[in-house]
Order: C-alpha cells, then sequence, then structure tokens
C-alpha cells in the first residue's frame, strides 16, 4: 500500500511522504514521515517479515494517492507538530521566541524586564522607618526652626511666593554645574571650564540647602528621618566638591577629578532620596489638590445652620471632603476644605484670629474668606467655598472656582 511505505505484491519499499516542520532558526526542513510520527508520539512498527500481510481498509473514495488511516495518522500529527500545540503555526514559532528568549543573557533580560524588579523602594521606604536617626532629627529641626529669620524671610524660603516649594528648583543649578564638570573632566583641554562649572556648583548649592533645610524643619517624622539622610547625602557632595576645587586651585587635577567624580556620585544618591521624599513621601506636594475632583459641581446641603456654634471652627463632612465651618457673629459662615494643604493638618482645631484660621501642625495661615495662604510653610491655597442658608434653615455650600 502506497501510504505504508510498501508496494503491493513486493517487498520493496517506497519512499515514505514528507512532512515540513519549522525548525528552532524558524527555516522550515522536510523530515520523513517516521522521524516526524514518533516527533508526535506515535510508536515505530516492527520491520514486515516476508510474505503478505493485511494491510487494513481500503483507501477512502477520491484520495488519488490510496494513502490508509495510518498514514493519515502520521501525516496529521506532523501537520500538528508544524502547527504547534495549539494547532496555530504562529503557536510554535512564538514557542520557539519564548524558548529562545529565555536563553537571553540574563543581564539583557533583567533589562527587557524594566526596573520593577530592581530593590529599590524597600530600602528607601525602610529610611521613614529608621528610629535611629531620631536621636539627630530633634535637635537639628529644633536648631533650624530658632534660626534668626523673619516670617516673610521663611516665606520667601519655603516658595509661597512662587505657590511651590522654591528647593527643588534651586538643586537644578548645582545639579546642572557639577554633572556639567564631570563631563568636561572626561575632554580634553577643558580644565578651566570645569573648575568654573565646580565652584559655580559649590556657590549655588548653599541657597538650595538653605531652601532644603527651613522646608525639612516642617514635616512629619518619616518624612524627617529621610530628609536627614539626604541631606547628609546632599553634604558629603558639597563637601568632596569643595575639596575638588581647592585641589584643581592648587594644580593638582587629578585629584580634584577623582574628587569631583566622588561628589557626583553621591550627589546622584542624594538626589535618589529627594525624588523618594518628595514623590513617594509627598513632602512639599499640595495635599488639598484632589478637593476640586472630589467635589461635584452645584450646591450641596451641608446640615442645620443652628448646629454650628458661633465664633467657633467646626468640622463637617461633604461626601469624603472634610469642611471646616466658622459661623462668625455677623451671621456669616466661611467654609474651607478641613486639610491644610502642607502636611493635611486638621484646621477646624487650630486658632482663628483677624479672619484666619492657623494650622495646629506646622503653623500654616489661611484666609477664612477665600483661603489665601497669607502665612507658610504652606504654598498653595486652601479651596474655599461659597455658603447660603435655605428656607429650611439648612446650609448649603458650592465649590469656588479659582
Amino acid at each position: 500500500m502506497p501510504g505504508l511505505g510498501m508496494r503491493r505484491g513486493s517487498g520493496s519499499r517506497m519512499p515514505a511522504p514528507a512532512a515540513v516542520r519549522p525548525c528552532r532558526h524558524g527555516c522550515r526542513r522536510v523530515l520523513p514521515v517516521p522521524e516526524a510520527g514518533r516527533a508526535a508520539g506515535l510508536r515505530r512498527r516492527a520491520p514486515a517479515s516476508a510474505g503478505h500481510h493485511p494491510v487494513g481498509r481500503p483507501a477512502a473514495r477520491g484520495r488519488p494517492d490510496g494513502a490508509g488511516p495510518a498514514a493519515d495518522r502520521v501525516v496529521r500529527g506532523a501537520d500538528r507538530l508544524s502547527a504547534g500545540p495549539g494547532g496555530n503555526r504562529s503557536d510554535m514559532s512564538s514557542d520557539l521566541f519564548s524558548k529562545g528568549t529565555r536563553q537571553r543573557p540574563r543581564l539583557l533580560r533583567a533589562v527587557e524586564n524594566g526596573p520593577g524588579r530592581l530593590p529599590l523602594a524597600a530600602p528607601l521606604d525602610a529610611l521613614g522607618r529608621l528610629r535611629l536617626l531620631d536621636p539627630a532629627v530633634g535637635p537639628l529641626r529644633a536648631a533650624v526652626r530658632k534660626l534668626p529669620l523673619s516670617s516673610p524671610a521663611r516665606d520667601v524660603l519655603h516658595g509661597r511666593w512662587l505657590g511651590h516649594p522654591l528647593h527643588p528648583a534651586l538643586v537644578q543649578l548645582p545639579m546642572g554645574a557639577w554633572m556639567s564638570a564631570g563631563l568636561l573632566d572626561l575632554l580634553p583641554g577643558t580644565r578651566r571650564a570645569a573648575r568654573v562649572l565646580v565652584g559655580v556648583g559649590v556657590l549655588t548649592a548653599l541657597p538650595a540647602a538653605a531652601t532644603g533645610a527651613t522646608d525639612w524643619a516642617r514635616l512629619h517624622q518619616p518624612q524627617l528621618r529621610t530628609g536627614l539622610v539626604h541631606g547628609l547625602a546632599t553634604s558629603a557632595a558639597l563637601g568632596l566638591y569643595t575639596a575638588s576645587l581647592v585641589a584643581r586651585l592648587r594644580g593638582r587635577e587629578c585629584k580634584g577629578r577623582l574628587l569631583g567624580f566622588g561628589g557626583l556620585t553621591a550627589a546622584g544618591a542624594g538626589a535618589m532620596i529627594g525624588g523618594h521624599l518628595a514623590y513617594r513621601q509627598a513632602a512639599g506636594a499640595n495635599k488639598a489638590q484632589p478637593v476640586p475632583c472630589l467635589v461635584g459641581p452645584g450646591w450641596h446641603r451641608v446640615g442645620k445652620v443652628d448646629a454650628f456654634p458661633v465664633g467657633q471652627s467646626a468640622s463637617a463632612s461633604l461626601g469624603e471632603v472634610e469642611l471646616l465651618v466658622h459661623r462668625e457673629h455677623s451671621g456669616a459662615v466661611r467654609v474651607l476644605a478641613n486639610r491644610c494643604s502642607h502636611e493635611s493638618g486638621p484646621l477646624s482645631e487650630g486658632t482663628v484670629a483677624d479672619g484666619c484660621v492657623t494650622c495646629p501642625w506646622h503653623g500654616s495661615t489661611f484666609r477664612l474668606s477665600d483661603g489665601w495662604n497669607v502665612g507658610g510653610p504652606a504654598t498653595a491655597p486652601q479651596p474655599g467655598f461659597e455658603t447660603r442658608v435655605g428656607d429650611d434653615g439648612v446650609l448649603e455650600v458650592r465649590l469656588r472656582q479659582s
């Protein structure tokens, strides 16, 4: 029977049917049926002995080659092999690609997987829980708060006039100068330019450190711990670059370059910790920013106006937003978002004087009439609400559009 590799009436064998199978390189090569059958999981038959043997059922009608069921099974097995486990040829190529991916170098696979698996977040988070830093945090914070600076001067350092902290903007100057100096140190004939850039970085690092220390002294304890490590790293960078500048001025260029690269490494580590402090621990971010997203448009009922004491601050709730409600003796009702924009302090527990409320946590002062921040360390105003009292004596509020 031709389909089984035997010619009817003779003991000679015919060429076995061929099956197409892609190799691991993506090309396609021809395999004989027995090999394809073994790859498909079929058992190989023992060689036929001399004489006549039954050949099974007759060939199916409409098959010009007269192939039998056994050959069909072999060919179908070869087709399944070439098509892959799911019956699709693209699945086979994808499996081969995946196998090739697993055989790639470990460094290349780490780059392809991305930095999400790098163990950096856990050590940085651990800085905020490092209680060993508390003995140094307390005296340093007290020393910064006792500096002879007026309130306007502190507001300038906080960046209240800018609308956000000033420190992140000032650190671009020394970091940019030092990174440029490090690049010039790798090029010939740039000693003078690198020396100038190192000096510019040292000078501009001083006001950046002053603004950072002022902001740091008005943070929570976990942020204070992380900020202390950030300050130590940047202080080390400043010291190394100062020594590098001195060495360069004395003509010791090689030593100056080595100290500069050490300072750049410390500055990079400090910048990474500072980014963690700002974005992971939200130091300096506007904590009241989500309020407009949580309060819908239009008027909202808060409660009976008589339920709020006159001349005192009280708290109320508007959905997920806490409100500060201050009912004045004149009958006017002032409503602000209760959580301070600086570090989420409860304004309803603060003091009210001269039409302003002072946060009990860090001393930020906001005007009750419109929520404007008249005193730092808060750099963003407080969301305010328009008020009205209905005929049924219920206080209604509407978010004031800025």
